[in-house]
């Protein structure tokens, strides 16, 4: 079966990066990975500390984070003043968790493809407040009509005190009408979360547009900075509410100064996230989304093919744009955590390849994602070997 012809490699990317050549790096969705140059900004950074940390950390620190957060906010859209640079989505999270302040018999309503530890999040923090986590699920494949209606049935006006719905799924890869979520829960006066981990640098966002009262995305994945780099974005209403998770010396200046300074941390990954930003223009993104859409399509199709999945039976986002794309394993493999976590430790191990496998919906998925310094020969490769070592499990 033909996958259709792969994409021309972006010239020079692949150079941009320090990725172990032996390894066919197919998961640039977990953890990102940092181009050298963003790299040589952080530890020219951390380098200054070390010379003076006095002086860094007392003498106009502050304002460089701000004029950070302006770059990052601007790139995607968002109100300056009322974003706060944080450390990831998850952090960000259990902060509005936090400052929503739910009482007993609210609710927090979720669905069945929000990412795990914002779920454990949800549900730690119903527990202590006697209040309810709830999900409702989300058919894989349904169109954004279907998921905004069946989103809107799920709300208790009353009882829903917040909606988390994810922009870019993890697990499944799905991507969510958030927009038109927002919409239908603002008129029910029910806030939102969306969660954008996966949004800045694989699609263009305007996120005030979207009308959330809150909106996370994490930059150290597609959009080329250093791990530790997230924006959260609140509406005006929210902002005064909105409690650190660690009270430090800007807490009387309110949000988002008093989020963003946590005295000694280490601020090297905002402070070089503009580096990152420089370098998806330098590309060129359009180019880059094009590149990353189009490979990751065809990784879906052969490694499909040779799992024997049919074309009609891999799952596609109803924006096609992005950048991971889901496969269904061969039933009975990975269909819980644990073994989702064992057979991406075996991969890793026998062939040589960075996936990331999730359990979901009652059977095992395997996510492939697809960035510049990807070719179309590692998902060939991985197509050819992929097949054996599974049909070893399930003898």
């Amino acid at each position: 079966m033909s996958a259709g012809d792969p994409p021309a490699p972006l010239p020079g990317a692949r150079l941009l990066f320090s990725l172990d050549p032996a390894v066919s790096y197919l998961n640039h969705g977990s953890f990102g990975a940092v181009p050298v140059g963003v790299q040589r900004v952080q530890q020219r950074l951390r380098d200054e500390i070390e010379a003076n940390p006095h002086k860094f950390y007392t003498q106009g620190m502050l304002d460089r984070v701000v004029h950070t957060r302006r770059h990052l906010a601007a790139f995607l859209g968002a109100d300056p003043d009322g974003s706060a640079l944080m450390p990831n989505t998850t952090s960000a999270i259990s902060l509005v968790l936090q400052s929503v302040r739910l009482e007993p018999a609210d609710e927090v309503l979720l669905t069945d493809h929000g990412y795990g530890s914002v779920a454990m999040a949800t549900r730690r923090q119903c527990r202590r407040l006697g209040a309810t986590a709830r999900t409702v699920a989300l058919p894989l494949g349904a169109s954004d009509a279907e998921v905004t209606s069946r989103v809107r049935a799920a709300l208790r006006p009353g009882r829903t005190k917040l909606l988390i719905i994810d922009q870019i799924a993890s697990a499944t890869a799905a991507t969510f009408p958030v927009r038109a979520i927002a919409a239908a829960a603002r008129e029910q006066e029910i806030p939102v979360l969306v969660d954008a981990a996966h949004v800045p640098g694989m699609i263009p966002v305007d996120v005030t547009a979207i009308g959330a009262d809150f909106w996370v995305g994490n930059l150290h994945k597609w959009a080329f900075a250093p791990r530790g780099t997230a924006l959260l974005a609140v509406a005006p209403p929210w902002r005064r509410r909105i409690e650190p998770l660690v009270v430090s010396w800007e807490q009387d200046e309110g949000f988002p100064l008093s989020v963003e300074y946590q005295g000694t941390l280490d601020y090297t990954p905002w402070l070089a996230a503009p580096t990152g930003l420089f370098t998806l223009r330098t590309l060129g993104w359009d180019a880059v989304r094009a590149h990353n859409a189009a490979l990751v399509g065809y990784g879906q199709r052969v490694v499909g093919a040779a799992l024997g999945v049919a074309p009609g039976d891999l799952p596609q986002p109803t924006d096609p744009t992005t950048a991971m794309r889901v496969i269904p394993l061969p039933a009975g493999l990975a269909t819980t955590a644990p073994e989702a976590v064992a057979l991406r430790l075996l991969i890793s191990d026998k062939l040589a390849t960075e996936t990331a496998v999730n359990a979901w919906g009652g059977r095992g998925w395997l996510r492939l994602s697809a960035q510049v310094y990807n070719r179309p020969d590692e998902y060939d490769r991985f197509a050819e070997r992929l097949p054996p070592l599974l049909a070893g499990l399930q003898r």
